[in-house]
């Protein structure tokens, strides 16, 4: 088996069909679509496919080693991952073919109105072990 991070971006990807952002949604649009992901998740979880699924906070930092004691912590001039990647899950699968399957599933959760959000999800491979170095 393999494992393949799901990535679910605020933006940054081609538009979803339902593109509407979700501080426009209705509180109860909001909770049907985490019952959804939650339902996706225990349904994965089940069928032992799901490694890690966590949704993210909008808030972070980046951080850079700059000498002994001293970590700067500075907020550009990068691309801001809190605000292009809302959450992840980690499946391990069969084939990509299986995990193109399930981002599909994953890419119909409901926004605004109840209608699927047709949203983009990146999926990208993890690496497996490193190689053993011989001595």
């Amino acid at each position: 088996m393999a494992k393949y991070l799901l990535l679910k971006h605020y933006r940054g990807a081609p538009a979803a069909r339902n593109d509407v952002m979700m501080d426009q949604w209705t509180p109860e649009e909001i909770s049907a679509h985490i019952q959804y992901m939650n339902d996706f998740a225990d349904r994965r979880r089940e069928a032992g496919e799901l490694v890690a699924e966590q949704a993210l906070a909008p808030t972070g930092l980046w951080v850079q080693y700059a000498g002994e004691g001293r970590p700067p912590v500075t907020d550009g001039p990068f691309a801001e991952t809190k605000d292009l990647i809302a959450g992840f899950m980690i499946i391990d699968v069969d084939t990509p073919e299986r995990a193109v399957e399930l981002a599909g599933e994953l890419s119909a959760a409901p926004g605004k109105n109840g209608e699927p959000l047709h949203e983009w999800l990146e999926v990208r491979p993890l690496y497996g072990e490193p190689p053993l170095v011989q001595d």
